[in-house]
């Protein structure tokens, strides 16, 4: 059994780490703990890696992080240019030690480092990547997941995720480093002594927050619309670029939720910090419900997504899903523009293809192409990159994911949370100022297009044998097609692995068509082991479109068992 011989090797390694050390004594014996740490590895794929913390070739430790490293390494040595990667950390357990031992690992290899000195987010690692001009970019994040991960995102040297090219080279290489002695490391010390690894400056840092302040639809109207926000940074690295951002702009009533202030990757007080549930956001409002404030604002820890809950009348609290703010951001960010005639010539958009087409009926009715993508921004990075390449990046003025990733600007490549944070608030107070609400907007957008509704489930897969279930779900439903779901009629099936019938990568995503208009997206999630079902119905009211959900995920559910 090669798993129990790796592990022998591990157990006589001198490891460096008391923690792992002791994780490798306490399951001496136990094969199945064993089986689960060494039988497979953590595949790096174009979202990087991300797993469970511990000790073995399935788990995120220094020396999984070392030899990834080493990947990227070999992959930046091809590519000539500045020979320079950046790399920032957020608030996970051994998120630090990760960064550290990743720029040791590169300068080793003759590579300079740009290294943040605190923690920082996702957009922050996009920027600096671009800044910088570098070959390459490490981001230390699990983004949502609970504490007991951490994870390595790798971008290119647009700012945007790995292509997978690029990530296929990376992973050539790690399968020929040995994960114990095969990266080549020096001493953090010594490699920041030889320059090799220099701090991420000021100057950088404040071209971001330029950068995004530069996106303001409405420049000024913040200061004077007296906004009463509650946020929460979940813990995590959005304290800092939020409230810099919102006071920059003139939000000074800001109250931060007191248990998720500061950075605490236990993330004690929500044991999944996902602003897309409640539970994230639960003791934010609470907070609101006191302090009578007129928005609730939570982002995550690597400062990405943002969820809200916005003030209804008679003053309680309704959570607004992804797919909502992306169609109200998308709805100010024009309106907006064109009264202040800032709007660009030909003006483009982009979304995921599973999140609400509430989104193209608005995109028409300003006239915005709104172009379609896989799941993942990166996608949407690439969109924008295209307009880069043809002279043309002006045109792009917006970005979602009904995951809650919003980006407006082309100055990142990557879902920004901070600058997300900043078009809400002031979204909210201009709505304010004109004794109007984002919930009364909403419900007029719904009464103009139409009562959309969109829901996403997820099925969870955990464990050795959860991908090849995963695998297995999808393969049947690509040779046994559903004819129906419930009593509605699939009229089209689109399959995304199919070449050239999309027009777009190959994908791992099935897309039903049924015969009243509504859709249902089935995808295994690319960073979980999750096989999640998007429902898109539309209804006269809320009530008759979540009753058809409900029907349809009825109908799918056995399809997933």
């Amino acid at each position: 059994m090669e798993y129990q011989e790796e592990y022998r090797r591990w157990r006589s390694a001198d490891l460096l780490d008391f923690d792992l050390g002791r994780e490798l004594q306490n399951i001496e014996g136990d094969d199945d703990a064993i089986r689960e740490r060494f039988a497979v590895k953590l595949k790096f794929g174009t979202a990087g890696l991300r797993g469970t913390l511990g000790a073995g070739t399935n788990r995120m430790n220094i020396w999984v992080v070392r030899q990834a490293t080493q990947g990227v390494a070999a992959w930046v040595k091809t590519q000539g240019g500045t020979q320079s990667v950046a790399i920032s950390y957020d608030s996970r357990l051994k998120g630090w030690n990760f960064a550290r031992d990743a720029a040791s690992v590169l300068a080793a290899n003759g590579i300079h480092v740009y290294l943040y000195d605190e923690l920082m987010p996702v957009p922050a690692l996009s920027f600096a990547t671009r800044y910088y001009h570098c070959n390459a970019g490490i981001m230390i994040t699990a983004s949502h997941n609970p504490a007991q991960y951490n994870g390595y995102k790798a971008y290119g040297p647009d700012g945007c995720q790995m292509t997978d090219d690029a990530a296929a080279v990376v992973y050539d290489a790690i399968q020929k480093t040995d994960v114990l002695t095969g990266a080549s490391f020096m001493s953090f010390a010594e490699a920041v002594s030889k320059g090799l690894v220099q701090f991420v400056g000021n100057d950088c840092k404040e071209a971001l927050y330029a950068a995004i302040e530069s996106r303001q639809v409405r420049p000024g109207l913040a200061k004077t619309a007296g906004l009463k926000l509650v946020y929460s940074p979940l813990n995590g690295t959005g304290l800092v670029p939020v409230t810099r951002v919102l006071k920059d702009i003139g939000i000074t009533d800001i109250t931060i939720v007191p248990e998720q202030e500061y950075p605490n990757g236990y993330f004690s007080t929500c044991s999944y910090p996902n602003p897309e549930i409640y539970a994230a956001l639960e003791r934010g409002l609470r907070l609101a419900e006191k302090t009578g404030a007129d928005l609730m604002l939570a982002t995550d820890p690597d400062a990405d997504r943002v969820g809200i809950a916005m003030k209804c009348p008679g003053g309680s609290y309704e959570l607004v899903t992804g797919n909502e703010m992306g169609v109200l951001l998308l709805d100010y960010i024009c309106a907006g523009r064109i009264e202040k005639g800032t709007m660009p010539k030909n003006p483009v958009a982009v979304k995921s293809i599973v999140s609400t087409p509430l989104a193209d009926a608005v995109a028409k009715h300003y006239g915005v192409e709104l172009r379609s993508t896989l799941t993942g921004f990166k996608w949407i990075g690439d969109q924008i990159a295209k307009l880069e390449e043809a002279g043309e990046v002006d045109r792009f003025i917006f970005g979602f994911e009904e995951s809650y990733g919003y980006l407006a600007g082309p100055y990142v490549r990557d879902k920004d949370a901070v600058v997300s944070s900043m078009l809400i608030c002031e979204m909210a107070a201009y709505y304010r100022s004109i004794g109007s609400s984002i919930k009364q907007r909403l419900e007029e957008i719904y009464a103009e297009y139409g009562r959309y509704l969109n829901k996403v489930d997820s099925y969870e897969f955990p464990g050795l044998t959860g991908m090849e279930k995963m695998s297995g779900i999808m393969t049947s439903l690509r040779e046994n097609p559903p004819k129906q779901f419930g009593d509605r009629k699939v009229i089209a099936a689109v399959d995304y692995e199919k070449p050239g019938e999309t027009g777009l990568p190959r994908a791992n995503v099935l897309t039903y068509h049924l015969d009243d208009g509504a859709t249902v997206v089935i995808r295994p999630s690319g960073t979980e082991p999750k096989i999640k079902t998007y429902f898109t119905t539309l209804g006269k009211n809320l009530e008759e479109a979540q009753s058809e959900k409900d029907a349809l995920a009825a109908a799918v559910k056995p399809l997933l068992a």
